[in-house]
């Protein structure tokens, strides 16, 4: 059985092998050879002087709690660049006092209930993924880390709506095996897949694979149940309803704010089984970027349309392309996607694109070198990469942004200019490379991803830098300040000037409502 590392992302069992780790360096190394590469393994979590709860736990409850040291480290942070550095600092600052482990509702509701009773801040965790600090107890006083682990059923399908009642702590892949015999599947995969659940989703309106039309798990959503300090909150089953503002979307994207989401009913599709994948490349990034455009706006709605900039495909995708490479991949479930496929790829050689490789579904490539394989195989591993690079003094992470297409070029321009201008002035050296992660008509996504030697002690300080400097930039220049990460504690004060004043009102009269005594979540939103 795989066991979830403490420290860093997926398993033990899954971290790459000293193959693998060997590999990785000598290509970084290939490309900063000045770099001091030392390994720093995590220290033992028994090893650490974590200070002994502060919360005594009525015997009724006693069952669904846990202080074990391992259990409290492994919940006191996510799954970022600076959260990881430092568990491998052994930096124990935050730690949940307690993790709790509901097995029903009911024990939901007794946990919140001794929480408020107490004053206790209350974190709820789905698969602990998050990377913008959304599960740290990053405040002083007592903490209950609130794991809806133990809720991971898929209680009902209805075959008549294609629809299932899903509860809220089940992980991706259980998700699917138990959609799979009805030949349904939820079709929701960001990059957290494997380590991330249904609640987790719905409370930071999180984005998957999918780069066009059905991404967002709000558009898969038919209704949501959670439990809240104030009572129940279930809406109404409905394909759709201009009944007032959505009671749903009130709770997409609270980040446990608001209240516990428990379960909800999620619409299905059948699994595909026709498919096709072309790696388009380019001499320009600017052709890249209108090609890209203009299939976004075409109708067809790809359910890959990522553009990889020059960096990127050449450092994941091993694809050497001076203007970059456009993946576009079409599925379905009820027919060929010829038809499809051969419109977006005339698009893109209408603007100087030229076909790199073409697979079909359960196709091998023939020509052996498939961008969009190599990229989307790099995709998966990229997290144990990180961690392996961050072990080596290596600062590796990610932002990301969505804006409207007449604003991207200015953005973009001024997003690279102060990343690569922080890194080099920071670091010394480092590579800022740029994706698409999804297309709209109307904008992209793009996520930028740097590299760059760091000093062991300081990478964590060094990345805080470089994050405050291009966050500013992307608030300056019309962009998001997160388009698929939610807002969690480290993105809050770009929120906090992006939203409405009126709305902040709004949403914080909404919380003193829902969650009288504050508990849920404190520092996340509002307050």
């Amino acid at each position: 059985m795989s066991s979830r590392s403490w420290w860093g992302w997926g398993t033990d069992e899954n971290a790459l092998s000293p193959a693998e780790t060997d590999a990785l360096v000598n290509r970084v190394a290939a490309l900063i050879p000045d770099h001091d590469f030392t390994d720093h393994p995590p220290p033992a979590p028994q090893s650490l002087p974590v200070p002994p709860p502060r919360i005594s736990v009525p015997a009724t409850l006693s069952a669904v709690f846990s202080d074990d040291v391992r259990d409290r480290l492994s919940h006191a942070r996510g799954k970022a660049f600076r959260d990881v550095v430092r568990n491998l600092h052994g930096d124990i600052s935050h730690v949940p006092d307690l993790v709790a482990r509901p097995r029903t509702e009911r024990d939901v509701i007794d946990i919140l209930d001794f929480c408020s009773a107490e004053a206790l801040a209350c974190i709820p965790y789905g698969g602990g993924s998050s990377v913008v600090g959304g599960v740290e107890p990053r405040f002083d006083g007592p903490a209950v880390t609130l794991d809806l682990g133990r809720l991971d059923r898929v209680v009902e399908i209805d075959d008549v709506t294609r629809s299932a009642r899903i509860q809220a702590g089940a992980l991706g892949p259980h998700i699917e095996d138990q959609l799979r015999p009805a030949g349904l599947t939820l079709r929701h995969f960001p990059q957290s897949f494997e380590f991330s659940s249904l609640g987790g989703w719905l409370a930071t309106r999180a984005g998957g694979h999918f780069a066009t039309l059905y991404t967002h798990i709000d558009d898969l959503t038919e209704s949501i149940r959670a439990i809240t300090p104030a009572g129940v909150s279930e809406s109404r089953r409905l394909p759709s309803s201009g009944a007032g503002p959505s009671p749903d979307r009130l709770l997409l994207g609270s980040e446990g704010t608001l209240g516990v989401i428990t379960e909800a009913w999620m619409r299905l599709q059948d699994r595909p089984r026709f498919g096709t994948t072309v790696s388009v490349g380019f001499d320009d990034y600017h052709d890249a970027v209108r090609a890209t455009r203009t299939v976004a706006q075409s109708g067809l709605y790809p359910s890959n349309c990522r553009l990889l900039d020059p960096a990127e495909a050449f450092i994941n995708a091993g694809a050497e392309s001076p203007g970059g490479v456009l993946i576009l991949a079409f599925e379905s479930a009820d027919h060929p996607v010829g038809p499809w496929i051969d419109r977006a790829v005339e698009i893109a050689t209408d603007h100087a694109g030229h076909v790199l490789s073409q697979r079909d579904r359960g196709e091998r490539d023939n020509t052996g070198n498939h961008a969009s394989a190599a990229w989307r195989s790099a995709f998966i591993r990229m997290p144990y990469q990180r961690d392996a690079l961050a072990r080596r003094s290596m600062i590796v992470e990610t932002f990301e942004t969505a804006c409207t297409w007449d604003h991207f070029d200015a953005l973009h321009i001024a997003v690279t200019a102060v990343a690569t201008d922080t890194v080099q002035r920071i670091c010394g050296a480092g590579v800022v490379t740029c994706r698409f992660t999804h297309v709209y008509p109307d904008g992209p996504a793009s996520y930028y991803s740097i590299y760059a030697p760091g000093r062991w002690g300081s990478t964590v300080a060094q990345w805080d830098e470089i994050k405050s400097a291009v966050s500013e930039a992307i608030s300056n220049n019309h962009g998001t300040i997160t388009h698929h990460h939610a807002v969690g504690r480290d993105h809050r004060s770009w929120y906090d000037t992006e939203r409405p004043d009126l709305f902040a009102a709004a949403l914080t009269a909404a919380k003193h409502v829902l969650d009288p005594a504050g508990i849920l979540n404190p520092g996340v939103l509002v307050g």
